[in-house]
């Protein structure tokens, strides 16, 4: 039972369960760490199944959730692992906060942390906040989200849930559909997927497509198209992506119902591909992404995707929980 087996390396060496003693990006974190957290999140998955659904792992552990942009289902998930793991969470949002009154993200972090907290689970419009973060305060870091850098919880829990799937990730192809310019989920998906040996195809508009591939793609044999069906073809999973509106400052695209025809998701590609499995991180806009029968298709694994984000952030606050109680 998980609540008497410590997840050790290999040598059974006292060693921290992970190299790193935050969660900023999946950039850094090696396979071996990513494969460490993804089993990890398949023995706290069973915990959520249970008639009871709550461990005593993390008991004593005060963990404050900060979200300075809006957020629904990331900020439950991590306040539901947290519960689930018998954390004590504190939740904050910027608004209603000292934040509308010109108050710094540096003077916020070091009040709460004034307060004796032990980890920081941050959400930040700008990219590198929660890096930043790391130099001011003490206490453990897990990025939930900063801008368009990255998303590492949710590039882990498609990854656990791609792994129900699929037996390996060696050899599988992946296109990732939408906006992948302002995308933090795919950039984490990206350096996961590459690490554990998969195929990335990137396919959108060309204005949603980052114009400096080289420098976005850690490896540059991933493919890059602007046509759907090319997208689509032998691929394995198809992960669409929301159009955001908030980050363009523009529209780059003619309109929603123009970038649906050409890169929405319907059934009959569906039909076109009997075993293609949908995905999309979340929130759905039906019949832009993907449509309306697409997102209720039995092919779809969105709402796996949901109850693995708690799993796997279990996981995560598990493996970095030593590192807060001056163990690692």
């Amino acid at each position: 039972m998980i609540t008497e087996t410590k997840v050790v390396p290999a040598n059974d060496t006292a060693e921290p369960m992970l190299q790193h003693r935050h969660l900023l990006g999946l950039s850094t974190y090696s396979r071996e760490e990513i494969e460490l957290i993804l089993e990890t999140a398949r023995q706290f998955r069973e915990v959520l199944y249970r008639p009871i659904r709550q461990v005593p792992t993390l008991r004593g552990v005060t963990i404050v959730n900060l979200f300075f942009e809006p957020s629904t289902r990331t900020r439950i998930s991590f306040e539901l692992a947290e519960k689930r793991l018998s954390a004590s969470p504190i939740n904050f949002s910027s608004s209603g906060s000292s934040v509308s009154k010109g108050e710094t993200l540096k003077d916020t972090a070091q009040n709460v942390e004034a307060m004796q907290i032990d980890m920081v689970v941050i959400r930040h419009p700008s990219p590198g906040a929660p890096h930043f973060l790391t130099q001011c305060v003490d206490a453990v870091v897990i990025n939930a989200g900063d801008g368009a850098h990255e998303h590492p919880t949710q590039g882990l829990l498609d990854l656990l849930t791609i792994s129900d799937r699929f037996e390996s990730f060696q050899g599988l192809n992946i296109s990732i559909i939408g906006d992948i310019k302002h995308s933090r989920v795919a950039r984490s998906n990206i350096h996961g997927l590459t690490k554990l040996g998969a195929n990335v195809t990137l396919c959108g508009p060309k204005t949603l497509l980052p114009v400096e591939l080289d420098k976005f793609l850690p490896d540059s044999t991933i493919r890059i198209t602007s046509s759907l069906n090319e997208a689509l073809e032998g691929s394995d999973v198809a992960m669409a992506l929301r159009i955001q509106m908030e980050r363009q400052g523009k529209n780059l695209v003619p309109s929603l119902r123009e970038y649906h025809e050409q890169f929405g998701i319907k059934v009959q590609h569906l039909e076109q591909h009997k075993d293609l499995v949908i995905m999309h991180p979340g929130p759905v806009n039906r019949g832009v992404e993907l449509a309306s029968d697409v997102v209720d298709h039995e092919r779809a694994v969105i709402l796996n995707q949901v109850t693995n984000g708690v799993a796997v952030r279990m996981a995560v606050l598990f493996l970095l929980s030593g590192a807060a109680k001056g163990e690692g």
